[in-house]
């Protein structure tokens, strides 16, 4: 009966079934300074309707950033849309100040010019916008693109790298469309994401040469999970994560990829000359709990509405349709058996220990399952630091998940190491560098190792958030500063008072030079006075214990000054 309603749901929407294009390799920028257009346009998914969409530079989706490590890159983000939005570099490790979250907004008709050094290691990475509450409608109206590292490690291995030709870049998207076919960004009806698109387009085809091809893959999808393996099970290897390439390739059938995830594969078609090979998403085995399985319930039988009715969920279909032709004059015919060192972090360095637990803002059936969801017992608030973090620390976090849908946990600035997941090491393929990990439902936990380096800002936060983006959007976000002790904010000196240290623990000690009294008030970032009082004693201290980690303003007399609360 599911094939029967899922081959009608076809002829009526033509998701996949009889829509043959080709796919598109989104154009290559590459240099030291880019130009970034936001625009609207519109797009033809179906005969004689025009989509609404946005893009960059184009229609839809962006062009490639290919940046080499070391280099110092200038960009320029022209906002020509009728909203304000932002532009996050997506797993890359950039100053707070242009890494491009909900602080940074880029008004309409304005440009956001953002300069840094490329320190990262050769990888696969994206950019999109990370506006609060336009996150998903952004992304879902086609604003999102590629990033491709590349490094002196990454060179010097026999692997395919000729964009476009053995070195393919593969965003996959679902989006929902209402009866006008123009593209639905009402989060209520985001589990009817029925237009399924890989790189901007319906039925994607590619006429792919003999010899071992390169795929970069993207999870581009608000909310879906997807389940890649080869229509004819042969085995491809996985030779890069999130933050960069394995130590050596790892030979799977079938890849989870969750909201946000980058993977790099290599598939051998040396042999499949004349073939047509699709590479699928086997929904078919995506496990309880994470979207795109046939059914999620949560407390009492609760369920997503919209999501049964859903012909996607659970099903086997193809992401690209692969015709293999003749190979290329200088072909790759063979897979490395060792690749980089990853030089993965060592547990024993850690030197602090944080936990975020992921639960429902409201507990009860219908909460556990359709949310809004909260980290640490908050929603997001673009005027609270939830966590402050010391410069060079190496911190162990620990995620648990107490919902019942698996939640894609990125974190902005660092990628990180998997320690374990539900208390067992993690499969070899996610032993390398990453920025985003599913978190398994009900009770489900992931540990992971990180350092906090070379950048340091007081004021303007990186993020943390879970990446599907209704989620997101909905409050399931949290923010911290990276804060240099050694020299970040100073201690404050006046010539008639002293405070220190800053940034402060439990305490703040504050030394009058003259005598008191003198007014004294800590404000916190929302303008709530949470501390009040008056200064008597030429040496006094202030217990700050009962403060959240943040920043906050301390006035004393007539003068306020920020003090960041650790």
């Amino acid at each position: 009966m599911k094939h029967i309603i899922f081959f009608l749901f076809a002829l009526l929407t033509g998701p996949f079934s009889w829509a043959q294009n080709s796919l598109p390799i989104p154009a290559a920028l590459t240099g030291s300074n880019f130009n970034l257009t936001l625009q609207h346009d519109s797009v033809v998914f179906y005969p004689g309707y025009q989509t609404n969409t946005m893009g960059v530079n184009g229609a839809l989706l962006g062009p490639t950033l290919i940046f080499q490590q070391g280099d110092y890159v200038n960009i320029n983000v022209t906002n020509q849309l009728i909203d304000t939005t932002t532009m996050h570099w997506h797993g890359m490790h950039v100053p707070a100040g242009y890494d491009g979250g909900p602080h940074s907004k880029i008004y309409p008709n304005t440009t956001w010019s953002p300069s840094f050094t490329i320190m990262d290691r050769a990888s696969t990475m994206w950019y999109h916008p990370h506006l609060m509450h336009k996150t998903n409608e952004h992304v879902q109206m086609g604003i999102a693109g590629f990033i491709i590292i590349k490094d002196s490690l990454e060179a010097a291995l026999m692997i395919p790298r000729t964009y476009g030709v053995d070195d393919i870049p593969l965003v996959f998207q679902t989006k929902s469309i209402d009866v006008n076919r123009q593209i639905d960004v009402n989060m209520n009806n985001s589990a009817l994401d029925t237009m399924l698109l890989t790189n901007g387009v319906i039925g994607a085809t590619l006429n792919a040469p003999s010899q071992v091809m390169r795929f970069r893959l993207l999870n581009g999808a608000s909310e879906r999970s997807f389940n890649i393996g080869l229509s004819n099970n042969a085995n491809f290897q996985v030779i890069g994560s999130d933050g960069g390439l394995l130590a050596a390739p790892i030979s799977m059938s079938r890849l989870l990829i969750s909201n946000g995830e980058r993977y790099e594969i290599l598939v051998d078609l040396s042999s499949n000359q004349g073939d047509t090979i699709q590479i699928m998403n086997y929904g078919s085995t995506i496990s309880g709990s994470v979207y795109g399985t046939a059914s999620i319930s949560g407390m009492g039988g609760a369920t997503i509405p919209n999501y049964s009715s859903n012909p996607l969920n659970g099903a086997n279909f193809p992401l690209l349709t692969m015709h293999v032709t003749s190979s290329t004059a200088n072909p790759v015919t063979s897979i490395p058996t060792a690749l980089v060192p990853t030089n993965v972090l060592n547990v024993a360095d850690a030197n602090h220990n944080r936990t975020m637990a992921m639960a429902p803002a409201v507990m009860g059936p219908q909460g556990s399952i359709n949310g809004p969801f909260r980290i640490n017992n908050a929603t997001f608030n673009m005027s609270v630091i939830n966590e402050v973090v010391p410069l060079n620390n190496t911190e162990i976090w620990t995620l648990t998940n107490q919902s019942a849908i698996a939640h894609p946990f990125h974190i902005h600035d660092v990628q990180f190491n998997v320690i374990e997941v539900n208390g067992v090491a993690p499969p070899l393929h996610q032993q390398g560098w990453k920025d985003v990990i599913l978190v398994p439902a009900h009770q489900g936990s992931v540990k992971f190792i990180t350092k906090f380096e070379d950048f340091a800002d007081p004021i303007i936060p990186y993020m943390y958030h879970c990446h599907i983006l209704t989620h997101e959007d909905g409050g399931m976000m949290g923010q911290f500063t990276v804060v240099d002790n050694s020299s970040g904010l100073d201690d404050i000196h006046y010539d008639n008072f002293s405070i220190y240290p800053n940034p402060a623990e439990d305490f703040v000690q504050i030394a009058l030079k003259g005598n008191g009294p003198e007014p004294i008030s800590i404000t916190n970032a929302l303008g709530q006075v949470v501390i009040q009082g008056s200064i008597t004693a030429q040496t006094s201290r202030v217990n700050l214990s009962q403060l959240s980690p943040g920043m906050y303003i301390i006035r004393i007399g007539a003068v306020s000054e920020p003090l960041i609360v650790q």
